[in-house]
């Protein structure tokens, strides 16, 4: 009964390779057809010319792209619930938005003519630019000859968004997918996908700005996902350099699991530890991704032009250079015991204040004392958390307790009416201790540099503490990490040990500038009547 079942099929599928055979003799064509059929990565290399007018520069991992690539789609062919979203990050200049936004949805369509397609980047423009690129590629005269069954519905043919139209027979012709395109944050009410894909959604200009890393971030989160026909089977691909601890593929590992995670660094000489599946490494020759577009002479040119954090980023796809940004972390020395109260020169607190309870900013409190003899500086505590202000003051006040009065407590004034009664009920609560209010000005890094210089000449020492992991980490990112309230606590403190606020100075210059800023807010009118009057002329 199997083998009657069996054998008709078997039968069928010989007659239908034979005739496919016989029709690619007569016709090879047809059998080109087939193979970019068959291959997204075949279709890529046979409509490069439509692409790109640069010479083809086949490296592996563009094959390894499309093989990715193709499951996505399969998958979705079928209806089944996605096994995952797929995050692709790997340098510029290696063909990942010609494979993942203009070839791989023409492919799609070669397939499955019904899919539909939401595509998007930072730039409207260049989502334009590689939506009319593709839409070219259909219109070629070589598109038109291999696949004469699909084509663009005229009265749907916008570069923004364009239908497919597939020849069915002598029939006539059946409406297929689509492609949107649009900019992150840009308009997509009304739009679904079957495959939502995202090229590069910001760029390094933007990722160095809180502001806009919120709004990509909120994009993804609240509005992205409602873009999608069937919310259990539609996959979102992401594909971009690393810009940001907290650019889209940080925000999205930190919320989601089901996600496939594709990082191919440019070299791996210094950024193994990114490469993953680690099994690609067998594919790096030299420690380089492309030794023919990158060699090791491109990338050093690249490390002068891009900078060490624009370098790690998009090359090394870390958004911080190894061993640290600005703070070479590895130079940390810790010790186990404080040191002898006659070694200490001076202690200082300093507090870095946030009003948030839940979520948001930090507040952090860094103890550091200043050693005799030029031996150093050594943090030794550290306090850190996201309170609401009542309770915040209640544990500055506990910590003060804790410290002792012959530590001096610094509380960071933030500018504005509001930033000064906060720092005035801090030194309030803290009645009997000597404390100051201290107004920082200037860039959070330009003031964080002398600190920075004395952490990588191995001059800052930690006591040894669960709080180490977090202070260390969050040196690693800064600048560029999501939050920098230990940093700026830290930095503040050391200013103060090194005498370059001191308190009377302080005190003082606090003293002048609220009289300037009261007297700012004061009308024109009410400052006249304290000048001195002119003396008359006789």
């Amino acid at each position: 009964m199997s083998s009657a079942a069996v054998v008709p099929s078997q039968i069928q599928e010989q007659r239908e390779r034979a005739i496919l055979l016989q029709n690619a003799i007569a016709n090879p064509e047809i059998a080109v057809a087939e193979l970019c059929r068959r291959s997204l990565y075949e279709f890529l290399q046979t409509f490069w010319s439509c692409f790109s007018t640069d010479e083809p520069l086949w490296n592996w991992h563009i094959k390894y792209l499309c093989d990715e690539l193709e499951i996505i789609a399969e998958h979705v062919s079928l209806n089944l619930p996605k096994k995952y979203d797929l995050i692709i990050n790997v340098p510029p200049g290696t063909t990942k938005s010609t494979t993942c936004s203009i070839a791989f949805p023409i492919w799609c369509w070669l397939k499955w003519p019904w899919m539909r397609f939401i595509v998007s980047s930072y730039s409207g423009i260049l989502s334009l630019e590689h939506a009319e690129v593709a839409r070219d590629t259909i219109r070629s005269k070589l598109f038109k000859r291999l696949f004469s069954d699909l084509t663009i519905k005229e009265d749907k043919d916008t570069k923004s968004n364009y239908r497919i139209v597939s020849r069915v027979g002598h029939r006539g012709q059946k409406t297929g997918g689509n492609r949107y395109s649009t900019s992150v944050g840009g308009t997509m009410t009304g739009y679904h996908g079957h495959i939502l894909i995202v090229d590069d959604p910001l760029n390094p200009q933007q990722a160095a700005s809180d502001t806009e890393l919120y709004n990509v971030n909120r994009w993804f989160e609240q509005t992205l996902p409602t873009r999608r026909i069937e919310k259990s089977v539609t996959p979102t691909i992401l594909i971009m350099q690393r810009l940001h601890q907290n650019d889209p593929t940080g925000f999205l590992l930190n919320k989601k699991s089901n996600i496939r995670h594709i990082c191919i660094p440019g070299e791996i000489r210094n950024f193994k530890y990114k490469l993953n599946p680690p099994e690609l490494e067998r594919y790096y020759k030299d420690d380089l991704l492309d030794p023919v577009r990158m060699s090791w002479s491109v990338l050093k040119e690249l490390e002068v032009d891009l900078g060490q954090y624009g370098y790690a980023g998009q090359i090394g796809q870390d958004p911080v250079p190894p061993g640290g940004g600005m703070f070479k972390v590895e130079n940390f020395i810790t010790i186990n015991t404080p040191p002898k109260p006659l070694d200490v020169q001076m202690i200082v607190r300093y507090w870095d204040k946030a009003g948030t309870a839940d979520g948001g900013a930090y507040t952090a409190g860094i103890k550091m004392a200043k050693l005799r003899h030029n031996a150093g500086f050594v943090i030794l505590d550290m306090v850190r958390g996201q309170w609401a202000a009542m309770k915040r003051e209640q544990v500055i006040r506990r910590t003060a307790e804790l410290d002792g009065k012959n530590v001096y407590v610094y509380v960071e004034q933030e500018p504005g009416s509001g930033g000064k009664e906060s720092a005035e009920a801090t030194i309030r609560n803290l009645a009997g201790w000597s404390v100051h209010a201290d107004r920082p000005t200037g860039d959070k890094v330009l003031r964080a540099d002398p600190y920075s210089v004395q952490v990588n000449n191995r001059n800052v020492t930690l006591l040894e503490g669960e709080w180490n992991k977090d202070l260390i980490d969050e040196h690693r990112w800064f600048p560029y990490g999501t939050y920098k309230d230990i940093v700026d606590a830290s930095a503040a403190a050391f200013n103060v040990l090194t005498g370059k606020k001191r308190a009377g100075v302080l005190l003082k210059r606090n003293r002048r500038a609220d009289r300037e800023e009261d007297t700012e807010q004061k009308p024109r009118t009410a400052r006249r009547r304290h000048r001195r009057p002119r003396r008359r002329r006789r």
